[in-house]
């Protein structure tokens, strides 16, 4: 891959970083449209039941608890290019499954299942490989202009996605929509091709133990205030959210006999307070000092969660729709800022291990949230459950606000070095 100097302002001077962003592009629309497509696959084709949905949701991201850490440190070893590519031609293949289920009338929950599983497999390898590469691609200089840009393409995925996945089931089935999501992770695994191959990353010695090298990831996140606080506000954001989403497909299509359309459209108003939550980020830092940024927005914006729950027709769609804006505008301010602090934070050669544990407690929120929205859902229904989820997403800031990260005015200086564990033999 391509390196630029560290005198680069602009990530857009890069080719490798316009490649990527390209091709994350696209693979954030098979993200987004099978996000919208696959519970309502389960909802209308299958009859799926609250607890159910809430199984699906909780697959599809149990694939970090399994392998997210060793993931950090295979990425670290491995060649980013390859890792990229073989994890969008696998979720192609993934979702290209379900349709043909559909088809053959072989399609059950089963196999819904095993499809979001697996993915969630794939989707590991993609997200921390992506992460750990960019930072070497950009450099430093750049590195909080190319998160805002990356940023604001999950949150125009998230407009256009989830909004394209939710007029795709409307008019032309569940099932359509998904083979509209494995082509678009075709068209990514393609575009990554162009991806440079060089690949200057330094790469820990073989002869350290697994174990031993998720060991110093781990440590590296959780023994730092700033970085364990920055995680743990995260863990909360995702927790909160998951509880909250995982209940809409049956809250939007069953109790309040609404279009899959208008959910797509909920949704996709989300992605556009996470839009310009992320094009605001860099001139609240300039202004605010990074840290104080992320602790006033949390501050201010996090509270709006708790209207979130009102959701129902009439006004009270408007007025949660807001709410939900605010809640993802704060979540687009934390995803750039935090992010490129907890990059700046860390040494190349702990990047994959560093993004593997974030992904980790961050998306065994999401797996844990999805659970839990799903065992509330069926013993004290969709609006408790939806109650939980805006208390957790009200108090998500906390764990910033208290600590030394709120008081930091600038990014620091990238580590450049790491000490490994001792070598032991095979």
């Amino acid at each position: 891959m391509q390196t630029p100097t560290q005198s680069a302002a602009s990530p857009w001077r890069v080719r490798d970083f316009r490649v990527l962003f390209s091709a994350t592009a696209l693979s954030q629309l098979g993200t987004n449209v099978s996000y919208v497509a696959v519970p309502l696959v389960a909802v209308t084709a299958l009859d799926a039941s609250p607890g159910q949905v809430g199984a699906l949701a909780t697959l599809s991201t149990l694939a970090f608890l399994f392998i997210g850490l060793p993931a950090g440190v295979w990425v670290d070893r491995m060649r980013h290019r390859r890792i990229l590519i073989g994890a969008d031609l696998a979720r192609a293949v993934l979702f290209c499954s379900v349709p043909v289920a559909r088809q053959l009338d072989a399609l059950t929950l089963g196999h819904l299942y095993a499809v979001v599983l697996l993915n969630g497999c794939a989707t590991v390898f993609f997200d921390v490989g992506s992460q750990s590469a960019l930072p070497q691609l950009v450099g430093p200089a750049a590195l909080v202009r190319a998160n805002s840009a990356v940023v604001s393409l999950q949150a125009v995925g998230n407009i256009a996605g989830r909004g394209a996945g939710g007029g795709l089931v409307q008019l032309l089935t569940a099932p359509v929509a998904v083979v509209c999501a494995s082509g678009a992770y075709l068209a990514s695994a393609l575009q990554l091709c162009a991806l440079g191959r060089g690949d200057d990353t330094p790469r820990p010695p073989h002869t350290v133990r697994l174990g031993a090298q998720i060991a110093e990831g781990v440590r590296h996140v959780l023994g730092n205030r700033e970085l364990r606080a920055l995680a743990l506000t995260a863990a909360l954001t995702n927790f909160g959210s998951q509880i909250v989403t995982t209940m809409l497909p049956i809250l939007f299509v069953r109790e309040l006999q609404l279009t899959a359309g208008a959910l797509g459209l909920f949704w996709g108003a989300g992605g556009l307070g996470l839009l310009l939550g992320a094009w605001g980020a860099r001139r609240l830092a300039a202004r605010l000092g990074h840290g104080r940024a992320l602790g006033l927005a949390g501050l201010v914006l996090a509270p709006s969660g708790l209207l979130v729950p009102l959701i129902d027709r009439g006004p009270w769609l408007w007025i949660a729709g807001t709410a939900w804006v605010l809640v993802l505008f704060k979540t687009g301010v934390d995803n750039v800022l935090g992010v490129s602090l907890r990059q700046r934070m860390t040494p190349d050669a702990l990047l994959g291990r560093m993004n593997a544990t974030f992904r980790f407690l961050l998306t065994g929120a999401l797996a844990v949230g999805a659970a839990v929205s799903g065992l509330i859902g069926e013993l004290a229904g969709v609006r408790a459950t939806l109650w939980v989820g805006g208390a957790l997403l009200a108090v998500n800031f906390l764990p910033v606000f208290l600590s030394p990260v709120r008081s930091r005015r600038e990014l620091p200086q990238q580590q450049t070095s790491v000490t490994f564990s001792r070598t032991v033999p095979k």
